[in-house]
């Protein structure tokens, strides 16, 4: 058998060999990945649509500011919850001038893969990772120094290993975000940038806390019991007493059944309200005409 025919037949045993099954639980993570990313990808599209309407400055005009990763106040339009009610306080940082021995020994006294580099007034200007710290071990140890005229990253990365503090160390602008910024906002700057905790910011750029990204999962996540609470009150609100009494809810990864007797033009506008609540998958109408 030649080297062709050996790759083959390896490629068809992969094919039929039978797939892992599935870990308990891993069917509801999936579909809380899902929602999750539905969610985000609301997010990304609301804050989209919100930059294309932007003014722009006049023709002439000038217009100058400090560059900032924040992401812009909240639109009343994106679901509830803030960052504030989800951050972690205090939240742990590094002093720009502190040593890269010390940084490493506070990385794995907090048990975090980064941390905020704050300066004497708490500004965050960077945030060091321990690849920062990685790189430059393996820099020191590999002995390798870029050429004349070897690729920019190569050097900047050089450069950046022969650091002895936080501030030669950083990944610099930080990726921050408001207190005021929506749950799901945050979680999608997290999804772009790929990054499990984002410091959180006062406007004037001081860390006020740090959100982790599970965080932002559990909140943007409820469970059924939650979603099926919310649903019994959009019943209490809009339905008639007689109505309340006949309308059954069950709620089972996100979807909404409704069972029971109502009146055509009443059911239509509860399957709407209940509809319009967050992380609902789907609503299905089970109710009778009266």
């Amino acid at each position: 058998m030649n080297e062709h025919e050996n790759f083959a037949a390896e490629a068809e045993a992969r094919r039929d060999r039978p797939a892992r099954s599935w870990s308990p639980g891993e069917s509801q993570r999936q579909d809380m990945l899902l929602r999750y990313m539905g969610a985000v990808a609301t997010a990304a599209a609301r804050h989209a649509g919100s930059e294309a309407q932007a003014p722009t400055a006049p023709v002439g005009g000038t217009t100058r500011s400090r560059p900032s990763t924040a992401l812009p106040p909240p639109s009343p339009a994106l679901r509830p919850g803030l960052v504030r009610e989800v951050m972690d306080v205090p939240a742990a940082a590094l002093r720009d001038d502190l040593p890269y021995r010390d940084i490493a020994r506070l990385l794995a006294r907090e048990q975090v893969g980064a941390l905020p580099v704050v300066d004497d007034e708490d500004h965050v200007v960077g945030v060091v990772s321990e690849s920062d710290l990685l790189a430059k071990v393996a820099f020191e140890a590999s002995g390798h120094r870029p050429g004349p005229i070897g690729r920019l990253r190569e050097r900047r990365l050089y450069g950046k290993a022969r650091g002895e503090t936080a501030a030669d160390l950083m990944t610099s602008p930080a990726i921050t975000v408001l207190p005021g910024a929506t749950v799901a906002e945050a979680a999608w700057l997290a999804a772009l940038s790929r990054l499990k905790r984002l410091p959180v910011t006062d406007r004037d750029g001081r860390l006020v806390g740090v959100v982790r990204r599970d965080a932002l999962l559990q909140a943007l996540i409820r469970d059924d019991a939650g979603i099926r609470t919310e649903a019994e009150n959009r019943i209490e609100a809009c339905c008639s007493s007689g109505d309340r009494d006949t309308v059954e809810v069950t709620v089972h990864d996100g979807i909404v059944a409704l069972t029971g007797r109502m009146a055509p033009a009443d059911a239509a506008r509860l399957v709407a309200e209940v509809e319009g609540i967050a992380d609902v998958v789907e609503v299905r109408n089970l109710l009778t005409a009266v």
